[in-house]
């Protein structure tokens, strides 16, 4: 049967597995969800999340949600396919790799994803951007980049001189966010610049961006 992943490239969770995906060289299918339809909230699709948001991904008898979880799982199961993402074979790499995945989870997330909304998706619901709720994230997200850009003073990417998830996991919100006028919170930083440069460069970001349009950020 072979993957199929639910979702739709303008969604941030479901362009991290696309990216994780090709990535690793996998072929997969992917299978439109109609957000303005509401088909996420069908039955159908809540058979594969019973939360309601996209991506899910199956791979024949096995269904998983929540994007991190799922580029996981492809990481594991290609790990002698393309880039070795999690850092198979070395416990003490592996680890920071882990590391620097929750700090993505935990620090930069929280920061980053109500700014995006508030910016992209709040319009289009019909709402009026909260600016202060900007402002607030604005002020997270800088002492967040502050950490990173002293961390990749001294590695290339955030858990070694190695691009692993801990990176690819950042790629589609800090996209999104690039397009805002608050850019410069990332090219001020030259270190998170660079760092940012590399990442979005690589060919399996570049063929998911071009589907990335402005819309729902599930």
């Amino acid at each position: 049967m072979g993957l199929k992943v639910y979702g739709l490239p303008i969604s941030t969770c479901t362009s991290r597995v696309l990216t994780c995906l090709h990535e690793k060289e996998v072929e997969f299918e992917l299978i439109p969800i109609n957000l303005f339809t509401a088909e996420h909230l069908q039955p159908p699709f809540l058979s594969k999340n019973p939360f309601g948001q996209i991506p899910a991904l199956e791979d024949d008898d096995l269904t998983l949600f929540e994007s991190r979880a799922i580029t996981t799982y492809i990481s594991e199961k290609y790990k002698e396919k393309g880039s070795d993402l999690l850092r198979h074979g070395d416990i003490k790499e592996a680890s920071i790799v882990k590391v620097w995945m929750e700090v993505e989870a935990h620090q930069y997330h929280p920061a980053i994803q109500p700014i995006i909304y508030q910016y992209f998706v709040a319009p289009i619901q019909g709402k009026t951007p909260d600016q202060t709720i900007i402002d607030t994230h604005l002020d997270k997200l800088k002492k967040v980049l502050d950490i990173y850009d002293d961390k990749l003073r001294n590695t290339k990417y955030l858990a070694g001189d190695y691009y692993t998830l801990a990176d690819l996991h950042h790629l589609p919100y800090t996209h999104y966010f690039m397009t805002t006028p608050y850019a410069n919170l990332i090219n001020d930083r030259p270190n998170v610049k660079a760092w940012w440069e590399d990442i979005s460069s690589r060919p399996s970001f570049e063929k998911v961006s071009q589907d990335m349009k402005h819309g729902d950020h599930s």
